[in-house]
């Protein structure tokens, strides 16, 4: 008959809580509780299913308790991630008298590691030296763990030096230190050793090797350690597999990606799915994603978290919007939309451009149980490029009154919807707070304050600024380029773009399009078009739309309109609406009647209800006085029910903000109102200051008039308009 021990031990391996306490029961009626041995078996069997209560009592009423009993405690809440309760039972185990030894030390350093605690790890090194432990494989391990996840590496390898026979457990965590620190070389040095040693490579070996593998010229390090991973018989490892795909796809090659994934048809798990799933969608290839999201349900697998995640945040384009609403409607028959990953990809996804899907960011928004830094962030970011900037400033207040943590993405777009609505006390007084918060000289922030003095008329704020920036990549240089460019200061911002490369600084495609713009308001074509020929060979960007619709401003403002017809012509893709509305403006400017009308029509067909097509034609119908084609077009914007968006003014005084449109009345100061305007049209009159409205130049999508704050009746003001 098997003894009672054996029953136990059975009991702890099947993990069954009721068997354990069923056993529990017998040992207790039996008496046997007092064999320490028994006692640390079931102890340990609660510690594996997480009863850390059961647990504690247990270990209390073991009357003679060894060493064995106060490692699996300590293991126990270790494991459980309570390092604070397994620190206090390390104190206890030794002033009860027990010697620490190596499983003491493993356990307790790898709570330390997992919580950033350098001190107590430093602490614990010194027990270990002070009783001999330093050369023990094991705690010599745990303690070079520790200093590498502690980011102290170099500490690590003094230890890992101290051991007299280094396991593959020391080499793997000496190997990951530096790998974690991005040290390419170190990292490859000790992998080539552990070979050369003969110590046996394993998945912790490699795994952290491949994720070094993060650019094309890496391909061919990829490619020589897959083939020692299948030399060693390590293919079949489902995380080394997993990060061979990662791996090939950050070099680029999602081909070999795909070929190693089919490779594993028997070793996949969840993990491979996704980072199958990664790959293509870094690398663009959305159909193969979405037939292999599809395919991985069929097979059994079901979709995590990162899994929708990662699908939902590429539906943002507008082409395959109705996919990630398919997605949607997917989460919620699962259940899971309630999650705050899924839920904030969601409100990215609906509240990304272009599109009207704000209202369905704002319900989800509205409905989600806990809201994270990330569902604030992507809130007031999709409020404030939705044009919603009031509603942005109010849900900022709606944080601070939360005293909710801002980062720099919060004051970001708090910044931004400042500089929409030209708001200048009240972007001063969020500039402020980036200066309180240690946040005024991160790149986006410096780039948001950038364009909030540039759209209030202050140039000389923006530019002092972007002085205060680190000025380390292209993000604050662009926002400056374009505040000189809309300023009319086209040769400073040119001048800017030489002082970046100068410096080295990379540039992007969005310092091009500060550039070409800074060329258009200037009026230098030959250089801006020279710009345009040479951003692939001299810098590596290839043009993009924006690109070319700068470029077909720029002609067109030159009265080249031949030239600029030639460029939309000659582009190496499709041109969008943005580039038609383009040269439709052009030939409003040139007065090109026959080509506007071509334009016109192909906007027409394939925008039919896109009102600023209609405006811009009806401005240069008007200008040339052919009232009967305007007459026609407003018929065809009233049958299709298009209308025009009406332009809003507002000014700011004393910190409150006052919006009007045309033939406003609701103000509660209308009257007043009216009476001075009265009074300044008589003044304009008397001073026989005309003006013809067919020469006013309207400009359907940008702020075209930014002037510096005045003085209205004796209240700072700032004024902004925008032309619809």
């Amino acid at each position: 008959m098997r003894s009672l021990r054996s029953i136990v031990e059975t009991s702890v391996y099947a993990l069954s809580t009721t068997t354990l306490a069923a056993n529990h029961c017998e040992v207790v009626k039996l008496g046997t509780i007092r064999d320490t041995y028994t006692a640390n078996i079931l102890l340990g069997g609660y510690l594996k299913i997480r009863e850390l209560r059961i647990a504690c009592k247990l270990f209390d009423e073991i009357p003679q308790k060894d060493t064995v009993s106060w490692n699996s405690l300590i293991a126990g809440y270790v494991n459980y991630g309570d390092l604070e309760s397994a620190w206090e039972v390390l104190i206890r185990m030794k002033r009860c008298g027990f010697c620490f030894d190596g499983y003491t030390f493993g356990s307790i350093l790898k709570g330390i590691a997992s919580n950033d605690c350098l001190f107590a790890g430093q602490q614990v090194h010194a027990n270990i030296i002070k009783t001999g432990y330093d050369e023990n494989v094991y705690s010599g391990s745990a303690l070079l763990d520790m200093y590498a996840k502690c980011g102290g590496v170099v500490d690590a390898h003094k230890c890992f030096n101290c051991i007299p026979n280094p396991n593959s457990v020391s080499w793997n965590a000496l190997i990951s230190g530096y790998v974690e620190t991005g040290d390419h070389v170190n990292s490859f040095q000790l992998f080539k050793s552990m070979h050369r040693e003969g110590v046996r490579l394993d998945d912790g070996t490699f795994s952290p090797i491949l994720t070094l593998f993060n650019k094309p010229e890496f391909h061919e390090l990829t490619m020589q350690v897959h083939c020692a991973i299948i030399k060693h018989g390590m293919e079949s490892d489902s995380s080394v597999l997993n990060a061979t795909i990662s791996a090939y796809s950050k070099c680029g090659s999602i081909k070999e990606a795909k070929v190693v994934f089919d490779g594993g048809v028997d070793f996949r798990d969840i993990v491979s799915w996704n980072a199958m799933l990664a790959a293509c969608l870094e690398h663009d290839e959305r159909v193969l994603a979405f037939n292999l999201f599809s395919k991985m349900q069929i097979l059994g697998f079901e979709p995590d978290i990162y899994t929708y995640t990662s699908m939902i945040s590429s539906c943002f384009e507008e082409e395959i919007r109705n996919q990630g609403q398919s997605l949607h409607a997917l989460v919620i028959k699962r259940g899971v939309e309630h999650l705050t990953p899924i839920s904030n990809s969601l409100m990215a996804m609906f509240s990304g451009p272009p599109g009207n899907y704000m209202a369905y960011a704002i319900r989800i928004f509205e409905h989600m149980e806990f809201k994270d830094r990330v569902s604030w962030n992507s809130m007031l970011t999709g409020l404030s490029q939705h044009g919603f900037s009031e509603n942005s400033l109010k849900l900022f207040q709606i944080m601070q009154s939360g005293n909710l943590e801002m980062d720099y993405y919060a004051f970001s777009a708090v910044l931004r919807s400042c500089a929409d609505l030209a708001t200048l006390q009240l972007g001063q007084q969020t500039h402020g707070l980036t200066i309180r918060s240690g946040f005024e000289s991160n790149e986006f922030v410096t780039s948001s304050l950038v364009v909030m003095y540039s759209k209030c008329g202050i140039i000389e704020d923006a530019r002092r600024s972007f002085e205060t920036s680190h000025k380390q990549n292209s993000v604050t240089w662009n926002s400056m380029m374009f505040a000189y460019a809309q300023d009319g200061q086209g040769h400073v911002a040119l001048d800017l773009f030489s002082q970046m490369r100068e410096r080295k600084v990379k540039v992007d495609h969005i310092t091009f399009v500060a550039v070409l713009t800074a060329c258009s308001h200037i009026g230098l074509v030959e250089e801006g078009y020279e710009f345009l020929k040479n951003m692939e060979s001299d810098y590596g960007i290839s043009p993009r739309m924006e690109h070319y619709a700068c470029v077909v401003d720029l002609l067109g403002r030159a009265a080249r309109l031949k030239e600029a017809k030639e460029v939309v012509g000659s582009m190496p893709f499709q041109p969008n609406a943005m580039v038609w509305k383009t040269l439709l403006g052009a030939c409003r400017l040139c007065g090109d009647v026959e080509l506007a009308m071509e334009v016109g029509n192909f906007l027409l067909k394939s925008e039919p209800y896109e009102h600023c097509t209609y405006v811009l034609l009806c401005d240069l119908y008007g200008h040339l006085r052919r009232w009967d084609e305007v007459a026609v077009l407003k018929r065809i914007m009233k049958e299709k029910g298009v209308k025009k968006v009406p332009g809003w003014s507002w000014i700011e005084v004393q910190n409150q903000l006052h919006a009007f449109n045309a033939d406003d009345h609701s103000h509660t100061r209308n009257q007043e109102i009216y009476q001075m305007l009265t009074k300044l049209t008589n003044n304009i009159a008397s001073l026989k200051i005309f003006y013809d409205p067919d020469t006013l130049m309207h400009d359907c999508d940008y702020v075209i008039m930014n002037r510096r704050p005045t003085m209205l009746q004796d209240s700072e003001a700032s004024f902004s308009m925008e032309c619809y």
